[in-house]
């Protein structure tokens, strides 16, 4: 029984060290998207602020249409860019408390081996007291063993 345990203990703790790897990976792939995110809605900030209207003759009427329709075509990126920047915000977030589930669920894995471990131990222990002793008489054999 102690050894099925046992087997049954080591699985599930070989189980959740595979989660918590996985949902740490998963942490990590989702705080890469958070920082490629804001480097996108920063280059787009600083391409928005390059088409900045600036003084310009009255004949150049075409090109400042072609820099307005560029100008909100951009802010509508940025509007973009910030919306996935929130989104990847808030998924990192759930695989940060999906990192932390998993490490307490293999902590209290680790924690029933450890007293699985000390119950075998104990288990031993009161085995060997409880061996008959061997009383005050020697062996037939005059010499000790070598």
């Amino acid at each position: 029984m102690a050894t099925r345990q046992q087997a049954m203990l080591n699985r599930l703790h070989r189980v959740r060290t595979l989660q918590l790897n996985l949902t740490m990976a998963e942490e990590a792939r989702a705080q890469e998207r958070v920082t490629t995110e804001q480097q996108l809605s920063q280059r787009i900030a600083q391409l928005v602020e390059a088409v900045a209207p600036a003084p310009a003759p009255p004949t150049a009427a075409a090109g400042l249409m072609a820099r307005a329709h560029f100008r909100s075509r951009l802010h509508e990126s940025a509007d973009a860019a910030a919306a996935r920047v929130i989104a990847a915000e808030r998924r990192a977030e759930q695989a940060a408390e999906q990192t932390r589930e998993a490490k307490r669920d293999q902590t209290a894995v680790e924690k029933l081996l450890e007293r699985a471990r000390a119950a075998a131990i104990r288990a031993e222990m009161r085995a060997l007291e409880d061996m008959p002793a061997t009383g005050g008489r020697r062996s037939q054999n005059r010499h000790d063993p070598c």
